[in-house]
């Protein structure tokens, strides 16, 4: 291979490369929990950072006359984790403590009857924005809930700083969700059609 700047700009980063800060996130709350469309909407103008969910498959080890073979396992679904900044209005924080009350009660350990079922989880997505503002990839994690809440940390030493929290979201699956980019060289962007397909018994 060549050790030239050219062919790396020609075939390497050929579009500038992705940038960790053109994201932003969106989510439905349930309908049962009547939180308003403003806090919902205001969450992807708060929501500091976050990651794209990774993909894992798990392995299966065999061994055999003192050497192993890894053959593939399950596939499975590690959380995902979103920081959210604190307005003073704690609107979006009190979405989530509302949301995680509706799923169990903080005093008498029940579920919000309106959140009957499955009905407590969502679906979340996180887009991926080129530096041009084109979406160029979208993932979406199916059967979401929060989990857990953070702390905020008060101190008397933090001065000049926004509060923060992180909210742990657990879901089904994901899938990825753009089905098209004008971002194609040398790949394909989405495989969400085959990601979908089922196997020998077909839909369940």
């Amino acid at each position: 291979m060549p050790f030239n700047i050219n062919t790396f700009k020609s075939q390497g980063l050929v579009y500038g490369g992705a940038r960790p800060s053109l994201f932003n996130i969106a989510l439905s709350v349930p309908a049962g929990l009547g939180i308003s469309t403003t806090t919902v909407s205001k969450l992807s103008f708060v929501c500091r950072s976050s990651e794209l969910p990774p993909s894992q498959v798990g392995t299966i080890e065999v061994p055999y006359f003192g050497r192993r073979i890894k053959l593939a396992g399950e596939r499975t679904f590690t959380d995902w984790n979103v920081t959210v900044m604190n307005d003073e209005d704690f609107s979006v924080r009190s979405m989530f403590e509302l949301w995680s009350d509706g799923i169990n009660r903080l005093q008498s350990n029940v579920r919000d009857p309106s959140l009957y079922n499955e009905a407590y989880k969502t679906a979340l997505s996180i887009n991926q924005y080129a530096k041009d503002g084109e979406l160029i990839r979208q993932y979406t994690m199916y059967g979401a809930f929060p989990t857990n809440i953070s702390a905020i940390a008060l101190d008397w030493d933090n001065q000049n700083q926004i509060e923060t929290f992180t909210v742990n979201f657990a879901y089904d699956y994901w899938l990825p969700t753009v089905e098209s980019s004008s971002k194609s060289a040398g790949g394909i962007n989405s495989y969400e059609a085959d990601a979908v397909t089922d196997g020998p018994l077909g839909p369940n």
